[in-house]
């Protein structure tokens, strides 16, 4: 994850609360900032920041701790209250003071954005990515390379581009940058492209020939958004290089690259919001998928380790058609939950950019426990039953052959036969099918209970008073589930630890680390991905499954 140790150190701050049992005095509430201070000042952050943080939170939550304002210090509400300070104070530190938000893109009409920035900071990578993103959602996107002054510019753009199947311009023999420009813009322009991105010169330092070059570009194609591209290895440093870009081509919106490994990218984040420009993407590796949009208040919250549920539901939503999940809710409103339906839910989990990136959305969720890559053993469990799924006739996908028959030689002819074609083992195919098993029994007991369907409302209410009454009936109901099941799935990085998680890991209160994530985001987000409002682990959740979440959550 992005500033993993600066995330480490602020969730084992906040964890003093909990640990505290809501009694929190100001010995501790001091020593809690100075850790917070000392956290962020190790990932560079401007010591006059930090010194705001110190003082916002401190007369927030003053009077609460010594007891002077006795509404503030019912039940636990005290520590609540200083974790609500930290986190709105590290949002505020990295959202821009009377800026104005982002370009917003408008269909069906020519965007042009303009990228800018020095050389090195990964710029022609970004555009791709930038590129990527938006193609991936539908958007007509086409590049153009006015880069003339580094050699292989042009080369690097065009490889980038072939591999996405994204529409290029550029030119071999014309030198002047402001006549590829603008004849590139014009050209995808008169096509209909809707996004046109383009690449121009960097240099190694600040040199007034490059303010001047881009200049006469943004003069000439006018463009929509002009996107800086930042080095996050640069630090505090990055300040001085925004606001130079920012005052010579009116710098709308930031990208933040090389997030992925270096202890500076705290100061680099908090230096870009001073300078009153919105951070609209994050770069943190070298696939095009390690591209993410950015929202401080998603950001903050992954990085204390609520997870990012706002932006795994936007993401979902992304990768899915509309139509096709309308079917799949009728169905499992019947209790209906195909092999065909989870391969189709695995496949919208990889669209989204693999089991790593979507664990590390989901709220508590530990941090060792997220694979560090998108070739995790987890992401390529899923493919291999992927991978098995393609192996199967359209009867098996649809349901139309019993494939849970136990002792049958057809079956069994059938799981020798997927296991040949897949390169798979039977006893593979078998924890498929065990797997899938696992997720018609939820299915089947969310149908049967009316969660899904007409009255469902009142039946969750229902069960949100059992709830109430016994917090961990939830355990309780996910220790039904198979350990022999949960260990081929892949251990702490499965699909079903994944489930556990999500449907509240232990801990904390709401919101906590580690501890139970906001239930209400979390039904909509379980919905998004096909998985409904509710539904109980096999096992015998009394009688209909799980609780609405909202509800479990108050």
């Amino acid at each position: 994850m992005v500033l993993a140790e600066l995330g480490g150190k602020l969730r084992d701050t906040l964890r003093k609360l909990s640990v505290a049992g809501g009694v929190v005095d100001a010995a501790l509430l001091n020593e809690i900032l100075s850790d917070i201070g000392r956290a962020l000042i190790e990932a560079d952050v401007n010591v006059k920041l930090v010194m705001k943080l110190r003082e916002n939170v401190k007369s927030r939550v003053g009077k609460a701790v010594e007891g002077a304002d006795p509404d503030s210090t019912a039940s636990n509400n005290v520590n609540r209250l200083v974790q609500r300070a930290v986190v709105d104070e590290l949002t505020s530190m990295l959202t821009p003071e009377d800026g104005a938000g982002p370009y917003v893109m408008r269909r069906g009409k020519p965007n042009v954005v303009l990228f800018v920035g020095l050389q090195g900071a990964g710029k022609t990578t970004s555009i791709a990515k930038y590129a990527n993103y938006y193609q991936r959602r539908g958007w007509k996107t086409a590049m153009v390379c006015a880069d003339t002054f580094r050699a292989g510019a042009f080369d690097q753009l065009k490889q980038n581009a072939t591999k996405l199947r994204v529409p290029f311009y550029g030119s071999y023999t014309e030198a002047d940058p402001v006549a590829i420009a603008e004849d590139g813009v014009a050209q995808f322009a008169d096509e209909g492209y809707e996004v046109i991105i383009v690449d121009t010169s960097g240099r190694h330092r600040q040199e007034s020939a490059l303010f001047e070059e881009m200049q006469e570009i943004s003069a000439a194609i006018r463009p929509d958004c002009t996107v800086f591209v930042m080095d996050a290895t640069q630090g505090q440093a990055v300040y001085d290089q925004a606001m130079a870009f920012h005052d010579a081509v009116d710098v709308g919106s930031v990208i933040v690259t090389k997030l992925d490994g270096h202890a500076k990218g705290g100061g680099a984040l908090s230096a870009v919001a001073a300078t009153k420009s919105p951070i609209i993407f994050l770069g943190s590796g070298e696939h095009f998928d390690d591209f993410d949009p950015f929202n401080a208040q998603s950001f903050v919250s992954k990085l204390l380790g609520y997870g990012d549920v706002r932006g795994l539901m936007e993401e979902m939503k992304s990768v899915q058609d509309p139509k096709t999940q309308e079917e799949l809710m009728e169905k499992m409103a019947k209790g209906q939950f195909t092999l065909r339906d989870m391969y189709n839910q695995f496949q919208n989990m990889m669209k989204v950019g693999g089991m790593g990136k979507f664990m590390g959305m989901i709220p508590g969720v530990p941090e060792y426990l997220i694979p560090k890559s998108g070739d995790d053993e987890s992401t390529m469990r899923l493919k291999k039953f992927m991978y098995m799924m393609d192996s199967m006739t359209n009867a098996e996908l649809d349901g139309k052959v019993d494939m849970h028959k136990k002792n049958d030689p057809t079956v069994e002819s059938r799981i020798r036969r997927i296991a040949r074609g897949s390169g798979t083992h039977p006893k593979e195919v078998q924890m498929l099918l065990q797997c899938h098993k696992q997720f018609e029994g939820v299915v089947s007991k969310m149908g049967k209970s009316g969660l899904m369907g007409k009255g469902g409302a009142e039946r969750q209410k229902q069960i949100a008073a059992q709830m109430r009454k016994n917090p961990n009936l939830m355990q309780q109901q996910l220790k039904n589930i198979d350990p022999n099941l949960l260990k081929a799935m892949g251990g702490s990085g499965s699909m079903m630890q994944m489930m556990q998680s999500m449907m509240g890991g232990g801990g904390g209160g709401r919101g906590a680390p580690g501890g139970m994530p906001d239930m209400g985001q979390m039904a909509q987000m379980m919905q998004q991905m096909g998985m409904g409002g509710g539904g109980g682990m096999p096992g015998g959740m009394p009688p209909g499954g799980m609780p609405d979440m909202g509800q479990m959550a108050q």
